[in-house]
């Protein structure tokens, strides 16, 4: 093996590791929310944004100056475009923190289970892209699990849809621009940054704010750390998915979803019978078909381009 070939082995190593902690380290964040339990949601989000909004722009200041900026500035629709994902995320991100402090932890994973068929889905609807057999079966076996836990639950699961739309459409609105994932979230974050840190001194101010207000340093700590725990997970995903095939990071997002059930079910004690196994069963059944199938035509594409 060449130096060259040694050193990119490595770096696919080292971007494989960095991923599959990354997603673990997601996996774990409803541990950390929950001990901001006693934080209004909308003030945790505002805090969110803001502490990340400063460690984003920071690392990109650092490391590239004001070309960030520049570059996606010079793409005619990157910034409308930006502002529009700015709104999904934060709707996201709000969803996701009520949830978990509302005890809906469980119906957050089912929603991160979801994303990627909804996400197909939308490549058809929006893209016009085409599925194959396999993916349709896929895309109906998680259908038929939603159904299942409508019907068990006596109600459509809200969270886990809103959940699941709100990223697919993140992640279509993302990838009808070309720009590097961190710089993107630098420019949301300051689309959001003024209105989140109004509503926090709107909050501070004898509306209930837990910010420096008597809640305790701990407090206080916790949600200036929220920025790093929403920010350090996506610069290191930026970083590991540039070193590793794109079919493999398809798979290891499924460590997220996969924690943060079990958390559900063993950490905050959430009720988990046979009834929502079976819907999740056919949810992970379709996962399993649509993995196999990219991973089967990742396969055989790589043999078609390396036969002699």
């Amino acid at each position: 093996m060449s130096a060259v070939d040694a050193q990119a082995l490595q770096e696919q190593r080292r971007g494989l590791a960095i991923t599959a902690f990354t997603f673990t380290l997601w996996g774990l964040v409803p541990v950390y929310w929950h001990l901001l339990k006693a934080v209004p949601s909308q003030q945790i989000i505002a805090h969110r944004i803001i502490w990340s909004t400063v460690l984003v722009v920071a690392w990109l200041l650092l490391s590239s100056g004001r070309r960030w900026w520049k570059t996606i500035a010079d793409q005619p629709r990157a910034l409308p475009t930006l502002a529009l994902s700015s709104l999904a995320i934060a709707f996201n991100w709000g969803l996701y923190i009520w949830a978990i402090n509302a005890g809906h932890v469980i119906e957050t994973s089912l929603g991160y289970f979801i994303n990627p068929l909804v996400s197909v889905l939308l490549g058809v609807l929006v893209l016009k892209e085409r599925l194959r057999g396999l993916q349709w079966l896929a895309v109906a076996c998680a259908a038929v699990g939603v159904a299942w836990l409508t019907v068990d639950a006596g109600r459509p699961p809200w969270i886990a849809l809103g959940l699941a739309c709100s990223f697919g459409l993140y992640g279509l609105l993302r990838k009808l621009i070309s720009v590097d994932p961190v710089a993107g979230l630098g420019i949301e974050s300051l689309y959001l940054f003024l209105p989140a840190i109004g509503f926090a001194i709107w909050s501070e101010g004898a509306h209930g704010g837990a910010f420096f207000s008597g809640w305790g340093w701990k407090n206080d700590l916790l949600l200036i750390l929220g920025g790093a725990v929403t920010a350090l997970p996506l610069i290191g995903f930026a970083y590991g998915v540039k070193r590793i095939p794109l079919s493999l990071v398809g798979i290891l997002q499924y460590i997220a979803p996969t924690i943060g059930l079990l958390l559900g079910v063993f950490f905050f004690r959430e009720p988990f019978d046979t009834s929502k196994a079976l819907g999740f069963a056919a949810i992970w059944i379709g996962l399993l078909l649509f993995i196999g199938d990219s991973v089967w035509r990742t396969r055989k594409a790589t043999a078609k381009l390396n036969a002699p």
